[in-house]
């Protein structure tokens, strides 16, 4: 009774805010975070001299002890974070646009989930965490269906649920290798594994290890694992020193920004991508190393947000089913409305949907859509003992519920055309110092580059003094991740800060 109170004040809350400002088939173009985060901060505060400030370094010191404080940007007070604004160690409030590396969908501390923190259902599910493989809960197939499944892309109605973004395009890449060798013994009439690929697979060794391979794109981010590591091709620092399986990956097409400008160019070379795309398909056929899968991003996000047009993305599917190749489009940073689509591959518009779709980040859940062909033939084969998080799969389900409720994926689309067109107007202003930037009609998933690595690092580095956390990716670019909640409060204030920037660059 206790939860089911505690979860019916949640869920009216977010129904009473929905149902005053639209109906239920025409949810809001526009969204004002007030309105959750009546506490929220009017704009950014920063009172120490330096960012990160001296209470930050010295936490970062402590946890030096035990673990590499290299990365850290800043040590986070997140019980008194709000809406759009991160609160660090020292007091500093900064809007952030970078939100975890694109991680927090619906703003810091928001009340619907410190809600659902508070019910029984929660606490008994972080409390008796669950090998969900073997012993999943009473409560399971309902939480997926109105959370997770209610948002399956089309043609991928299976889910697969992970630990992270890295276990999310690992297990799609053996479910796909998988569903390849099923296909292959359909076709050849074998009905079972044959004793010397049991025996075969057990020394690592060929046919029950077979020379399969995944193709990936150079500058392409998949993740940090074995097998995910051997498809990030972003930046040399993340491979060093790892053992890697030897799979092909071709150069993303060089494209030009903004794409509609340089169309036909950009035609040409992505022209020249799908043909090298199918070139090594066929090659390493011949070989005797077949490609089963081929991973690709949306927009290639940690190597540089780079851009390709919907039509390459439907010719690299015409060619992956052409050659029977298994097609996983990697959602980790792009899905869940950041785009202005709720996945961003709905914008291709294929004839045929992927066979995987990989989510994780802004859902807080992790794992892979995929089509019912694709399910191992026998237990245990795809498998691990968590297989992702209760707390995890109700915290999706909540977010779910709220984007929906409040049309957050219509809204980012809304402030982020605005938000790119200030945009081309101070790179304009500014082109000593802003290029090629790029995101039109992609939401607030915008991204510019600087002239070199080191005005990049300058600029993110005065921004976050002037309290904004902005995100770098590859060689040189700017890239925006701001939350779903993000909207003309805080575009105004990001705009004002970038100029001020800006100026002392130029």
């Amino acid at each position: 009774m206790l939860q089911a109170a505690r979860r019916a004040t949640a869920t009216a809350r977010t129904r009473t805010f929905a149902r005053s400002l639209a109906t239920e088939h025409n949810p809001p173009a526009r969204f004002d975070s007030r309105r959750v985060f009546p506490d929220e901060p009017t704009h950014p505060r920063v009172q120490t001299d330096a960012v990160p400030g001296p209470r930050s370094k010295e936490l970062s010191a402590s946890i030096a002890d035990f673990q590499d404080p290299r990365a850290h940007i800043l040590v986070a007070d997140y019980a008194k974070s709000n809406g759009n604004y991160l609160v660090d160690a020292d007091g500093n409030q900064h809007l952030d646009v970078f939100a975890q590396i694109a991680s927090i969908a619906i703003g810091y501390n928001h009340p619907d989930l410190l809600e659902l923190a508070k019910t029984d259902q929660f606490a008994v599910a972080a409390m008796n965490r669950p090998a969900i493989g073997s012993f999943p809960g009473s409560d399971w197939a309902e939480t997926i269906k109105a959370g997770l499944l209610s948002v399956a892309p089309k043609g991928t109605p299976h889910l697969f649920t992970q630990m992270d973004g890295s276990g999310a395009n690992e297990g799609a890449l053996k479910a796909a290798f998988m569903a390849y060798r099923a296909r292959e013994r359909k076709e050849a009439g074998i009905e079972d594994f044959t004793k010397d690929e049991m025996a075969s697979c057990m020394n690592n060794a060929s046919p029950g290890s077979p020379e399969l391979v995944a193709l990936s794109f150079k500058s392409g981010f998949h993740g940090r694992l074995f097998g995910s590591l051997s498809l990030t091709r972003s930046k040399a620092i993340h491979k060093l020193d790892i053992p890697a399986f030897d799979w092909p990956a071709v150069p993303w097409p060089s494209t030009k920004y903004p794409l509609d400008e340089y169309a036909s160019e950009n035609a040409e070379a992505e022209a020249r991508t799908i043909a090298l795309v199918e070139e090594t398909i066929i090659s390493h056929a011949k070989k005797g190393k077949k490609v089963a899968a081929l991973i690709v991003e949306p927009v290639q996000a940690e190597g540089g947000d780079n851009h390709a047009s919907p039509n390459f993305f439907k010719a690299l599917r015409t060619v992956t089913r052409e050659h029977g190749v298994y097609m996983i489009v990697d959602e980790v940073q792009t899905g869940v409305g950041a785009t202005g689509s709720f996945w961003a591959h709905e914008k291709w518009q294929l004839d045929h949907p992927p066979d995987f779709v990989t989510f994780s980040k802004k859902m807080q859940a992790a794992g892979f859509y995929h089509a019912p062909e694709t399910r191992p033939s026998l237990p245990y084969r795809n498998y691990n003992t968590w297989m992702g998080d209760p707390i995890r799969a109700l915290q999706a389900r909540e977010l779910i519920s709220f984007i929906k409720a409040h049309g957050l994926v219509q809204h980012t689309a809304a402030i982020g055309s605005e938000l790119y067109d200030a945009l081309s107007g101070l790179a304009k202003r500014y082109s000593g110092t802003m290029h090629n930037l790029r995101g039109k009609d992609c939401g607030t998933f915008i991204a510019w580059d600087a002239a070199d690595a080191q005005q990049r690092d300058a600029f993110v580095a005065a921004m976050r003094k002037e309290g904004v956390v902005m995100g770098a990716c590859g060689e040189r670019a700017v890239r925006l991740r701001p939350m779903l909640i993000f909207g003309d409060r805080q575009m105004e204030v990001l705009l004002e800060k970038m100029e001020g920037v800006l100026k002392t660059l130029a």
